[in-house]
């Protein structure tokens, strides 16, 4: 397995590691009883001369599993897309709402990232791939998708080769992408493409009369003509004005302004190109800014942004390099032990984390630490109890609330996977506790693909409930859990709906 995907498998495992079995699909539990053995007969005889008629139905075969990480660690069926409409299936995907609540993030990311194999039809598979890697990418998952249409074959279309080409850019492995061009001219029409990657590969004479071709025929839009001539002669221009920066660059314009030395700045762009800033070419101050962008929608561990915040002392003071000067007193308060020192960091800390939305991710990285530590402050007890209660030691945590408060005797209640047990302290509250309740009615519609075996759509649609919910529409909130829970979910459920309370925004 490469590096790749160990990284991919780690980023899951702690997820799919904290489920219960899927036990509510009956397919999982309940296989079939009392099959009949062998059972010879004699075979049937014809009554007359008259050639029978023969029922001829055409075998469709399955198509293979794809994914990065196995159904064994995510614990999800191969065949949890069958029976769905693929275009439907793309619809869901690619605008499911993740970007507040890390659990719904793990969940989305088991989804694509675990081996499953399409539903049947023409070109489903193709469509559910395109899917997934347009959506990996959307959040930012650059290395996995490339990954992914690596797996997948990504030569064996242009669709194909066209999400691989960009993931590469953005990972800095476009040599590959380009090799591979190079071979099959056929995977990519464009011009701009055909250039760039002629050039990597060294052949500057075959890149120049491309150029010039492109030129004569005039088949590429003025700006990116300019840009390309700037590529392929730097040295005619090393006292021209800088190049007009443009609105929407794609990943190769990305690169070509990178490599004339006129970096566009990622954090105006799309997440994925955050993946760039991630490179050495980068300075320090861009690696963090582009790690604490991807980490807060779950396309990077925490570990690597923590590694990122360590990596040395602050030069500056001020917006990001206070979040670092946090992060390493803190870290260093950890390390002695001291409850007055960690007292005195955590409030500050979490300050910082919050102010960048990276509130659970810190609850990951230093749970264990902080579930050793005895704070004699009572608020900043409170704190710590919180914080744990965001990470997977929540039920560890619940075991000892720091006090006696409705909101407290709620989340410790929730967190045991019985919030009823408590007085509600708010209508959402209230929402989510009905959705744990024994009886809590799953939505029809939800409900009949669940019996239909469409796990795969089921999930997205909850999803997308719980998304409504966290907005407002508390009924939605209330089925969401109640699906989720339905399908074995638990941990899902109960880590959703603590973030969800803990962290009102």
């Amino acid at each position: 397995m490469s590096t790749k995907h160990i990284a991919v498998a780690v980023l899951l495992a702690g997820a799919a590691s904290a489920q219960e079995p899927l036990s509510a699909i009956k397919w999982l539990t309940e296989p079939p009883e009392n099959l009949p053995g062998t059972v010879l007969l004699e075979p049937p005889v014809t009554q007359n001369g008259i050639q029978p008629e023969v029922e001829v139905t055409p075998l469709e075969a399955l198509s293979q599993p794809l994914g990065l990480v196995s159904s064994s660690v995510t614990g999800l069926p191969v065949d949890l897309w069958q029976g769905s409409d693929p275009a439907r299936l793309a619809e869901l995907i690619a605008r499911v709402p993740v970007k507040t609540n890390p659990a719904m993030q793990r969940l989305l990311f088991t989804l694509l990232l675990s081996e499953s194999r399409a539903p049947a039809g023409s070109g489903a598979e193709e469509t559910l791939l395109l899917a997934r890697l347009d959506r990996l990418i959307q959040l930012g998952a650059a290395d996995p998708a490339q990954s992914l249409v690596q797996l997948a074959g990504p030569t064996d279309t242009m669709a194909r080769f066209q999400r691989w080409f960009d993931a590469t850019l953005l990972t800095g492995d476009e040599d590959r992408s380009c090799t591979a061009l190079i071979a099959q001219p056929h995977l990519s029409s464009n011009y701009a493409v055909q250039i760039f990657c002629k050039a990597r590969r060294g052949d500057w004479a075959s890149a120049a009369l491309t150029l010039e071709a492109a030129h004569a025929l005039n088949i590429l839009p003025p700006e990116e003509l300019d840009l390309l001539d700037r590529f392929l002669s730097p040295e005619l221009y090393e006292d021209a004005a800088y190049l007009p920066q443009p609105d929407d660059p794609n990943p190769l314009t990305f690169r070509l302004f990178e490599a004339i030395g006129e970096r566009l700045p990622s954090a105006p762009l799309p997440r994925a190109f955050a993946n760039a800033d991630l490179r050495d070419v980068a300075g320090w101050k861009a690696q963090i800014e582009a790690a604490e962008r991807l980490t807060r929608i779950g396309a990077l561990t925490p570990n690597q942004l923590l590694g990122l915040y360590t990596e040395r002392e602050p030069a500056a003071s001020g917006a990001v390099w206070d979040r670092v000067s946090a992060i390493q007193q803190f870290e260093s308060a950890l390390k002695t032990g001291n409850a007055e020192a960690i007292g005195k960091t955590l409030p500050r800390v979490w300050d910082q984390m919050r102010s960048v939305g990276l509130e659970v991710p810190f609850a990951e990285l230093f749970a264990d630490q902080l579930a050793r530590a005895n704070l004699p402050v009572p608020a900043t007890d409170a704190l710590r109890w919180r914080i744990l209660m965001l990470s997977e030691l929540y039920e560890q945590a619940a075991m000892s609330p720091p006090d006696a408060s409705t909101e407290t005797q709620f989340l410790t209640a929730l967190a045991q996977g019985d919030p009823g047990r408590a007085i509600s302290p708010s209508p959402l509250a209230d929402a989510v506790s009905q959705g744990f309740q024994w009886a809590a009615p799953v939505p029809p519609d939800i409900d009949a693909l669940l019996d239909q075996g469409q796990l795969g759509e089921a999930l997205l649609e909850a999803m997308q409930m719980f998304a409504h919910g966290a907005r407002g529409n508390l009924v939605d909130l209330s089925a969401a859990i109640a699906a989720f829970r339905r399908v074995g979910l638990e941990d899902t459920a109960r880590r959703a709906a603590l973030t969800l309370l803990i962290l009102q925004r």
